[in-house]
């Protein structure tokens, strides 16, 4: 009877992303061998790499394995619980370790582009609404960002005195509001506009000042500052 999967010892030599990493150096490995790392075995049939080509082309890039939910995953013929387990958890750790990078060292805010490079990679591609603040002391050095309310697919609920509590406790001088639209379209609307306003209202009564709010989309952000809205 033959076996279900093929694994990784099963594939020529020159194939195996192991011994190439090994070899070469894991930034030799193509996006197909380090998800093929990932998933480890492939199925009756189909190598581990050419799986992981298989998933690639499912997700029609490497940024639509974002995109994807477990159950998405789950779904396509040789990728199970665990090996769609195993992206998921990749990809977080991925993203977590980008944030955690970029937060390890007071940046300074000299404009929009720094709250983008900042924070879009931990946004971009999150399928539902997510509210962070990004705080900053008295000379626009960022001290970190929290995330204040995750909503549903297009919305998420803010409470200011979630947001003004969190400033408070960083002693922070400033904040930057920041949110992403699951849909892709970083536009301002009319409801980011009106609590923009509100909370800049609040702030001055607080004595934190709102700098800017940060719109996140797939293609690219928005800042309110910037287009004269704030």
């Amino acid at each position: 009877m033959s076996k279900d999967v093929l694994t990784m010892k099963e594939i020529p030599l020159t194939e195996r992303p192991y011994e190439k990493a090994e070899k070469l150096g894991i930034s030799a490995l193509s996006d197909a061998e380090l998800l093929a790392i990932i998933l480890q075995s492939g199925q009756k049939g189909v190598t581990v790499v050419e799986l992981a080509h298989k998933l690639l082309l499912e997700a029609e890039s490497l940024d639509g394995l974002f995109e994807m939910s477990l159950e998405e995953l789950r779904s396509i013929s040789g990728i199970g619980r665990v090996k769609s387990l195993n992206v998921m958890a990749a990809l977080e750790l991925g993203q977590r370790a980008t944030a955690k990078r970029a937060g390890r060292k007071r940046h300074k805010v000299h404009g929009p582009n720094d709250l983008f490079s900042y924070i879009e990679s931990q946004l971009r591609f999150q399928p539902r609404e997510q509210f962070y603040i990004i705080m900053l002391d008295t000379r626009n050095r960022i001290i970190r960002h929290v995330l204040i309310s995750s909503g549903g697919l297009s919305s998420s609920v803010i409470q200011p005195r979630d947001v003004f509590r969190e400033a408070v406790k960083a002693n922070a001088a400033a904040i930057v509001l920041v949110h992403n639209h699951p849909s892709g379209d970083a536009r301002p609307s009319e409801a980011d506009r009106t609590s923009t306003q509100r909370l800049t209202e609040i702030g001055q009564m607080m004595g934190v000042q709102v700098l800017d709010h940060i719109v996140v989309g797939s293609e690219g952000s928005m800042s309110l500052r910037a287009l004269g809205l704030m």
